[in-house]
């Protein structure tokens, strides 16, 4: 009888374990940062690419105008997949793209931009990450579309594709 109970216990303890263990398995734990923020934007200050020239992001960003704000860098295998969307949005008239160049030596991003051209109107440094962590980035390529408020409109996570394209020049034309 002792054994029996004994049994019993050992049996029905691995039975919750397992049945813990297998509801744990189904609830998804991952998180999704949203897309859709409508956030003001974060203000900062740094050096513009290739210069010791300091600007503020509120000299940057100006009212009444659509910016797109790209994470990028040279060693950024993704970020040479988007660029050619990068570059059909910079002939687009009613957006500014501004650059922001993540931990990237100088050198190979500048080589980057020779061989892939630029879309950037302006380009920034941010050489220690901390303008990426403000903006809510999570790495490279991060894309941050910015209304004429001044405001965050959405983020894209990762490098951008056709449908991005088609939906950022349908609400900057608005």
């Amino acid at each position: 009888m002792k054994v029996k109970i004994t049994q019993l216990s050992i049996i029905s303890l691995f039975l919750v374990i397992f049945l813990i263990f297998y509801k744990g398995l189904n609830n998804s734990n991952i998180y999704v940062p949203s897309k859709n923020l409508e956030k003001e934007i974060p203000y900062f200050s740094t050096k513009e690419f290739g210069s010791n020239i300091k600007t503020n992001s509120d000299k940057i960003f100006l009212d009444n105008e659509f910016y797109l704000m790209n994470i990028w860098a040279s060693w950024c295998v993704p970020c040479r997949e988007e660029h050619v969307f990068l570059m059909d949005l910079s002939k687009y008239k009613n957006l500014t793209i501004v650059g922001l160049n993540y931990k990237d030596n100088f050198v190979n991003a500048k080589n980057f931009l020779q061989e892939l051209n630029n879309p950037y109107k302006i380009i920034l440094t941010d050489k220690n990450g901390l303008i990426s962590i403000e903006w809510g980035a999570y790495g490279v390529p991060e894309t941050f579309l910015i209304n004429e408020d001044n405001k965050v409109l959405k983020k894209y996570i990762g490098p951008l594709n056709d449908e991005d394209v088609y939906e950022i020049k349908n609400i900057t034309n608005n």
